[in-house]
């Protein structure tokens, strides 16, 4: 995964993902160490979250980890505080704004959950684009056997 495809990722499960929970303003500035090194932030304000792939220099904590770590938080299936505890993220800063992540990380997972579901309902481009190759497959053959049957009548 390179840095561009995290910040994407990251910014697509987390600004359709509803922040009402949180009252305050929260700066989280994400530093990815390995895989997808860089710098970006995460900030709700509003009731909005919004990720942009910049350093934040008035961030309220840094969260340290790797790419696999904050993907597996994102997804909800590892919480920030999880993470900590097992020595896989570290923070500095106001660790308790980092928490505040795991308010937002189940309802990024519904959001993300019904994306995935809509696209599950949705026709296949590949299995239109099969069913119109065998519907001209099935005309020619068709096309062809007429006119057969239209050569074996003429001579006869």
């Amino acid at each position: 995964m390179t840095y561009e495809q995290l910040v994407e990722k990251v910014k697509g499960t987390y600004e359709s993902a509803d922040a009402k929970k949180i009252n305050e303003h929260v700066a989280i500035q994400f530093n990815i160490e390995g895989e997808a090194e860089g710098a970006f932030y995460l900030e709700i304000a509003d009731s909005k979250i919004k990720v942009e792939p910049y350093e934040y220099y008035d961030r309220d904590v840094v969260v340290i980890t790797t790419a696999a770590v904050l993907t597996d938080i994102a997804d909800g299936k590892l919480t920030v505080e999880q993470a900590s505890n097992a020595g896989n993220l570290r923070t500095e800063g106001n660790t308790g704004k980092a928490f505040l992540l795991d308010q937002v990380t189940v309802k990024a997972k519904k959001a993300v959950a019904k994306k995935t579901t809509a696209k599950k309902d949705e026709p296949k481009v590949e299995t239109k684009a099969a069913a119109k190759k065998a519907t001209k497959a099935t005309e020619k053959k068709a096309e062809a056997k007429t006119t057969k049957a239209a050569a074996k009548k003429a001579t006869k």
